[in-house]
């Protein structure tokens, strides 16, 4: 295909709009198996990606399902169904278009699959789904074309792993299906590709203009940001000027909970009464629904979000993105930054805002990233199991299955091309039984094999309850937020479960911006007042606190080199400059170690610069060493670049807490029957189909989950240790939240290089930690007064009272 019909270059001339040369590009290869399309945001992607489709249904002579397409959020799929509804009706094309997520009512769903339009747009999840049902090859008999939206953000995830063992099957069942990825915003192009390809045919890779670079740079604030927090309360006056100067701004930030605190004092400061909404995911989807209603009509003049925003929806005038805190990973931020002057070839507009004195310099490590074009990402390993084993009980909701057939389909996924015929058969036996230690329970017989090789399930019931479990998107346990009234009052939203067990009647919290007083706990529901009247608690959402990528940190490094600091502010140049003097700056390839006295005990600070989640874990390998050498250790705090301990003993001699083999026997004693492992356990199980959140008529409570988890990955641990759902639970746990990992890259890049400071006094790096020892719940002015006066006191033994700020 190299030309278009005449309707739709009419329709293009019309709006004096010429066709740029990647979309001229992705025609020409309309017929390829798989294409990769990398193009900034702004440059016509997503047109790019169905303008074949455009092409060969505008005759009208395509009966059935032509093309779907695949994002990452429900959001977007609404979004991208909006705007190509505009072309198609104006260009009078006979093509039905729909969507299809978890918000779509039953009886839309049921006519899909009775009748499927010609485009349908859907998640990963709804996929699946749709591939588990027997009428599937008579659903997709007419497909073409998948089209992946974002395919970066679902190549990083099991959710992507999902996808593609879905699409394995789609490729059964239609061989001459074509596979388009699209991305503004790929570290790796040729891991994508590898990805999206059906393994082993080529994928071939689409480069774009990448268009002029962003306009990027730190916001001024008259504060200087604090040492410690991330709370950003400083920058609101210029963020509120920010917002007064331009015609939508999008405020993100990291987590949930940093939004609400931050809309909520950005309201309290809105003297003006500019209109400002704020979007994230725990909120109830009418109001989420309502907010990006008022984006598209350029109604709001700010939205405080988080990740929900994060990729490609076209909202309105945004012309302005503002980043709250070191955006932790450069690919994460140059997305966000692309929701801004979402055009073609005009720069997206940034600022970003430290959230502490440390976040100036990863903030000015991450501009220097983005100005280099320099993207960070995590290496795939191949694809987990445990989606593996959901897979094959999807496939055998579908109908009876050839394992060898099945085994081929699911090596042809780029993830699980590796796989062997042994890891293979060892899912397929753990579906069928549960495996050695629980083959004697019914519940796990889920698959049988029959007389003529073929598996199948051993009850067609079960169908029902693995459709109801499908997904790899593991939930925190939450609660409805309602107001109190009679027969159920407004929703608000979603909070944790176990935060929601730490209010009592008169407790108040902040959800959707507003602070709201809890009142009961009813039938799963927390019913909450508006008349609250106390400082509000932060509700502990569910979301991540990223750790700063290895990449960002690697230039943190480098600006630490540095003999001066001219770009850098010069509160936070001065700061350095004082810790040079002081003691020593970390330097690449060694391990900096501090040794100093405060206030009746001894610190040991270790600068390793490996992450929150690794510099958390080796607190905890170190604490344990240490109490094995009689060191007398009493707590930890950590931070992504450093790890401070303090206790009752100076440490003399660093040497003997870092042997490498000493920590990994202490992290496997640790693991064992650690609530992490257990944590783990619980979402490897679920994912793989042991234990199910759904059954028809009820969801389990999260403690009802937690409960029959923890019996059974206690009762795995004793008899069956080796079990595949133990192996997989231990991998995940050290590339998880552990983290080991980067401990074992930093211990082997610095191995014979670690040097032990003893100073006398707190160091001007390490006094950021102690504030975070320091902290806790305030509740009113005593207690923040008492706060700053023991801020100052810290501060001034560390020689910072005289720096700006």
């Amino acid at each position: 295909m190299s030309r278009l019909p005449d309707v739709i270059t009419t329709w293009f001339s019309s709006r004096g709009w010429t066709i740029h040369p990647h979309q001229q590009d992705m025609l020409a290869r309309a017929d390829d198996p798989a294409t990769l399309l990398i193009a900034p945001t702004g440059g016509g992607k997503t047109m790019a990606g169905f303008l074949p489709t455009l092409a060969e249904l505008a005759a009208g002579s395509h009966d059935g399902l032509h093309t779907l397409y695949v994002s990452p959020l429900k959001a977007l799929a609404a979004d991208i169904k909006r705007n190509l509804r505009t072309p198609v009706d104006e260009m009078g094309l006979p093509i039905r278009i729909d969507d299809r997520t978890g918000d779509t009512p039953s009886s839309r769903r049921r006519s899909q699959r009775a009748d499927p339009p010609h485009i349908l747009l859907t998640t990963p999840e709804s996929l699946a789904l749709l591939t588990s049902y027997e009428d599937a090859p008579r659903m997709f008999a007419g497909l073409k074309r998948v089209v992946i939206d974002e395919i970066h953000a679902l190549a990083e995830n099991k959710r992507g792993d999902q996808l593609m063992l879905a699409l394995s099957r789609l490729q059964a069942l239609c061989p001459d299906l074509r596979r388009v990825g699209l991305s503004a915003t790929v570290d790796d192009p040729a891991a994508i590709a590898h990805y999206l390809a059906r393994h082993p045919d080529p994928c071939d890779i689409v480069l774009a203009d990448p268009g002029p670079a962003p306009d990027i740079r730190m916001l001024q604030t008259d504060a200087a940001p604090p040492w410690a927090g991330g709370g950003a309360a400083h920058a609101i006056p210029a963020v509120l000027e920010q917002i007064k100067a331009h015609q939508t701004t999008l405020i993100f930030h990291n987590t949930r909970a940093q939004a609400e605190i931050f809309f909520r004092n950005l309201w309290l400061a809105n003297d003006d009464g500019l209109p400002i909404g704020i979007h994230h995911g725990s909120l109830d989807r009418a109001q989420r629904e309502r907010v990006e209603v008022a984006m598209v009509r350029n109604q709001l003049r700010a939205v405080v979000c988080t990740g929900s925003l994060d990729l490609g929806i076209d909202w309105g005038n945004v012309d302005l993105v503002i980043q709250i805190g070191a955006p932790k990973n450069v690919k994460r931020l140059v997305q966000r930054i692309g929701r801004a002057n979402h055009r073609y070839n005009a720069p997206s507009k940034a600022l970003l805002v430290p959230a502490n004195r440390f976040e100036v310099v990863e903030c000015q490590a991450a501009l220097q990233a983005v100005e280099a074009g320099t993207l960070d990402g995590t290496p795939r390993t191949h694809g987990p199991r445990d989606v593996l084993c959901q897979h094959i009980l999807i496939r055998a909701c579908a109908g009876p299955f050839c394992a060898e057939t099945l085994f081929a389909e699911i090596t042809s996924v780029g993830a699980y091309s590796a796989l062997s015929r042994e890891e293979f058969d060892d899912c397929l036996a753990f579906c069928a039984t549960g495996g050695y230690a629980l083959r004697a329970y019914d519940q796990w017989q889920r698959l049988l094999q029959r007389p003529d090789g073929q598996w199948q399930l051993r009850d067609p019931r079960a169908a029902r309850r693995i459709r109801m479990n499908i997904g790899t998107i593991q939930d925190a346990d939450l609660l409805k937020v309602r107001l109190k009234r009679s027969r159920g009052g407004k929703p608000l939203g979603e909070i944790e479960e176990s935060f929601a067990a730490t209010l009592s009647t008169g407790d108040t919290f902040l959800i959707g911006g507003q602070i709201v007083r809890y009142e009961a706990l009813r039938e799963m529901t927390v019913e909450v007042s508006r008349n609250a009247s106390k400082t509000p608690k932060v509700a502990v959402f569910s979301g991540t606190k990223f750790a700063t990528s290895t990449q960002l940190s690697d230039r943190i490094l480098t600006i630490l080199k540095q003999d001066s600091w001219p770009d850098l502010p010069p509160h936070t140049a001065q700061w350095l400059e004082l810790q040079r003097s002081v003691s020593q700056m970390p330097r690449r390839g060694e391990l900096l170690l501090e040794s100093f006295p405060f206030k009746g005990r001894e610190y040991l600070c270790v600068y390793g610069f490996a992450g929150r989640n690794a510099m958390q874990t080796l607190g905890l390998l170190l604490t344990k060493r240490m109490e094995e050498l009689g060191l007398d250790p009493l707590g930890f705090v950590a931070t992504d670049y450093a790890t401070l301990i303090w206790g009752l003993e100076e440490i003399t001699d660093a040497e003997p807490l870092f042997d490498a083999q000493a920590l990994r026997d202490g992290l496997d004693g640790w693991l064992a029957g650690n609530a992490v492992m257990k944590r783990s356990f619980r979402a490897v199980a679920t994912i793989a189909g042991l234990i199910e959140r759904n059954t028809p008529g009820q969801r389990k409570s999260g403690r009802q989950a937690t409960f029959s988890s923890d019996i059974l990955y206690d009762t795995l641990r004793k008899y069956d240790p080796d079990h595949l759902l133990m192996q997989i639970t231990r991998q995940e746990a050290l590339s998880g939240l552990v983290d080991f990992g980067r401990i074992e890259d930093m211990l082997a890049r610095t191995r014979g290089r670690t040097r032990l400071l003893r100073l006398d006094r707190i160091s001007p790096l390490a006094a950021p930690l102690l504030l975070e020892v320091g902290k806790v719940p305030v509740k009113g002015a005593a207690q923040e007064k008492l706060l700053e006066r023991e801020t100052e006191e810290m501060m001034r033994r560390a020689g910072l009272t005289d720096l700006p700020g």
